[in-house]
């Protein structure tokens, strides 16, 4: 029998997506709520088991851990890439690593409800309501004001979209951006500094990476104007975590919407959590019913593949991200 551990499920759902009773003739399966940050402790927790389903970006599997988890022969990502997983290493130790599809639009349909939810008060309405109040804020009207693209991959394209049905002007920039490239989805193509300056609303679409790390610091947020809003759904440390910070306690910003941030799950005494100007999301951009079909349905199918001999999806040094479906959640 092979034992199945699927880590980091917050919400106890991944039950309800796949069929994973096709598996149990075949192996046990573990369900792991919690999340383990300590090396020796996840390291101690998942020695029993030869199959991880892991999600995202939320455990990392670097050289170190991969290493010393002897029994470990199947990494079932979800997702078409994990930049968690070091593929290197999982190659020379053996270790198969298979990824899965993913919605096209959950990050960018997340992305407008943190803008809308910010530039219209929501949080603060909402509280108010609920506590017998009324209308405390004046929102702010998107029409004809300019959101900043900084990526326009495939959640930056589907932000574009919208912004351009809200009647904004859209300009964008990214380190392998042209201005044709940017025209193919209605934007028009600026300088990283005039992306920054020209901005009501900066939102990030870019992947994390040693290029992309604090790509927006204290030099970037300067350049913003006071009343801009900086949106991220991307990766927390595309954004140094400090310079915004101390960007937001001066009013340098109007203010900051975020999904994702250095450290997950967020500690409870972060001073982003105390922040009124601060509107934050538990990294739910794409937690949806309509990704986690993706997510837990094709790793419940790579999984039975390798039990099978024949893995499919298989993400290599090589071939580090299987090609997307297009899907909606």
């Amino acid at each position: 029998m092979h034992k199945i551990a699927i880590l980091d499920d917050f919400q106890n759902t991944s039950l309800q997506f796949g069929n994973w009773d096709s598996l149990r003739k075949s192996a046990d399966i573990t369900v792991f709520t919690d999340h383990i940050d300590d090396e020796d402790a996840l390291v101690e927790r998942l020695q029993p088991y030869d199959i991880l389903c892991v999600m995202r970006e939320r455990t990392w599997f670097p050289r170190s851990v991969l290493s010393r988890l002897k029994n470990l022969k199947l990494l079932a990502s979800t997702g078409p890439w994990n930049a968690a997983i070091d593929i290197e290493a999982a190659d020379e130790l053996g270790i198969t690593v298979c990824g899965t599809a993913s919605s096209l639009t959950a990050a960018a349909e997340h992305t407008w409800a943190l803008i809308l939810a910010a530039v219209r008060h929501i949080p603060r309405e909402v509280s108010s309501f609920r506590n017998g109040g009324w209308q405390v804020s004046v929102g702010r009207d998107l029409s004809g004001k300019t959101i900043g693209l900084l990526g326009l991959g495939y959640s930056g394209s589907v932000t574009a979209r919208v912004a351009q049905a809200f009647g904004m002007r859209t300009i964008a920039w990214s380190q392998n951006m042209t201005a044709e490239s940017a025209a193919r989805h209605g934007a028009q193509y600026v300088s990283k500094d005039e992306l920054l300056a020209s901005s009501d609303i900066l939102s990030l679409h870019v992947r994390l990476s040693e290029r992309t790390r604090n790509l927006i610091g204290a030099h970037e947020l300067s350049l913003m104007q006071p009343h801009a809003l900086l949106v991220n759904t991307a990766r927390g440390p595309i954004v140094n975590e400090e310079a915004l910070i101390v960007a937001l306690n001066r009013k340098q910003i109007a203010g900051a919407a975020m999904d994702v941030f250095d450290v997950e799950p967020l500690p409870a005494d972060h001073p982003y959590r105390s922040m009124d100007n601060v509107i934050a999301t538990s990294h739910i951009g794409y937690v949806t019913e309509g990704s986690y079909e993706f997510y837990y349905g094709e790793s419940v199918e790579n999984i039975r593949a390798w039990i099978q001999g024949e893995p499919i999806r298989v993400l290599t040094a090589d071939r580090r991200e299987i090609s997307y479906q297009t899907g909606t959640s």
